[in-house]
């Protein structure tokens, strides 16, 4: 067995075993659906080269789509989770072909059109409850067997989940797909003198991305019983760039520590764990009230300012430099 998979087994060890060290499972999960939703966003990012404004629109049509099957068709929770992002994956076909063929800024913009008339449709479409949203959606039964109102059993699902999305674009990223996106990114006018289509190329890495968002915004629903506008506004496209930027643009863990961290952040550590923030000298984020907020501003610009490949980039950086040495 390699180093690499003795890393991932010691990972899942370790997110395992939080709910019985003092970590909230339910911010816990909340990470790990945030660190799904940019690690979908990174794939389009950080591999194809794609900035989109209007990912939102994807988490939060499947947190609706997911919503509205659990509470209005009683569906179990595996098929309100594979019918979320479904929906979000036919989304992202239609906002691909709507957009692909544009590039830059111009991609940029329509993408952000696009999602807000989605936000639009939700605050207006009489099944999602409007500016309240959709309240006191069952968990149900996985399977029909495992009760999912118990938070710990919930846990795992959720922690499931992840693993199977970040193993899905880890084994994209590492594919000859992967590698022709990697291609467009870096240089697009190369990629089409060499014979490939570069616009189906993108259209599915779009549609693929899209998809794993919306998984992330089905789970979202199961763990806060809820679906509401703000999955489905502009600030959580700018929520998702920030932790991909700030974890590590092009790294497969970087989104992951950039979620970490402006959900740790977002929730002042109340729902890390006051045993756990107190053992990482957190827990004076408690005693800062509203001013938490230009804490964690300044932070934010230290991050893009000192580390330009954000967290996770800089430290692969230095240890090449290391190597290299």
């Amino acid at each position: 067995m390699n180093r690499q998979a003795l890393l991932c087994i010691a990972l899942a060890a370790a997110v395992a075993v939080l709910p019985y060290v003092g970590v909230y499972p339910i911010f816990a999960m909340k990470v790990m659906c945030y660190a799904l939703f940019a690690c979908a966003f990174n794939l389009l990012l950080g591999y194809t080269g794609l900035l989109s404004f209007g990912h939102a629109a994807f988490l939060g049509s499947a947190a609706y789509a997911a919503g509205h099957a659990l509470k209005v068709w009683g569906l179990p929770p595996e098929l309100g989770l594979v019918f979320g992002a479904a929906c979000a994956t036919l989304l992202g076909l239609a906002f691909g072909l709507l957009a692909i063929r544009r590039s830059g800024i111009y991609f940029a913009m329509i993408t952000l059109a696009l999602a807000q008339m989605v936000y639009f449709f939700f605050l207006q479409a009489p099944f999602t409850g409007g500016e309240d949203g959709l309240q006191q959606v069952p968990r149900g039964m996985l399977f029909g067997l495992v009760d999912l109102r118990s938070d710990l059993a919930l846990y795992y699902l959720v922690m499931a989940v992840f693993a199977a999305g970040c193993f899905l674009v880890w084994r994209i990223v590492h594919s000859p797909f992967g590698q022709v996106l990697k291609a467009i990114r870096e240089n697009e006018p190369r990629a089409v003198s060499l014979g490939y289509d570069v616009d189906a190329y993108k259209l599915l890495a779009f549609v693929l991305s899209a998809g794993l968002a919306g998984l992330a915004g089905a789970t979202k629903t199961l763990v806060f019983v809820s679906a509401t506008l703000s999955d489905a506004t502009w600030q959580m496209s700018g929520l998702v760039i920030l932790m991909t930027l700030i974890g590590g643009l092009g790294t497969l863990t970087g989104p992951v520590v950039g979620a970490f961290i402006v959900v740790l952040l977002e929730n002042k550590v109340g729902d890390f764990g006051m045993a756990a923030a107190r053992l990482t000298g957190l827990d004076w984020f408690q005693r800062l009230g509203e001013s938490v907020t230009i804490v964690t501003g300044l932070i934010f610009v230290v991050c893009v300012m000192a580390f330009r490949r954000g967290i996770v980039g800089e430290l692969l950086a230095w240890r090449g430099r290391r190597r290299a040495a």
